[in-house]
């Protein structure tokens, strides 16, 4: 009996040490790929522009060409 208990401590002690190495590991690799948070760091947004007002405007050009095409390529079709 007392050699089962101490194949289990065996098991622990062997297990805490490949916990520590594995966390080791980890801590390393985050350090190493350590780049910009981009939800705090908010750098990268510096000379960025936000959308003009102007946008609605070109929307709406380019939905009544894409229409005005539609429809000529319709009638194109009904008179071939």
């Amino acid at each position: 009996m007392a050699l089962f208990i101490r194949q289990n401590e065996d098991r622990s002690k062997l297990q805490e040490r490949l916990a520590a190495e594995l966390q080791e590991r980890a801590k390393q690799r985050a350090a190493i790929k350590e780049g910009p948070d981009l939800v705090e760091d908010t750098e990268y947004m510096k000379d960025t522009q936000h959308t003009s007002k102007m946008v609605w405007v070109w929307i709406s050009v380019t939905i009544i060409v894409i229409a005005a095409v539609v429809w000529l390529i319709f009638l194109n079709a009904k008179h071939a």
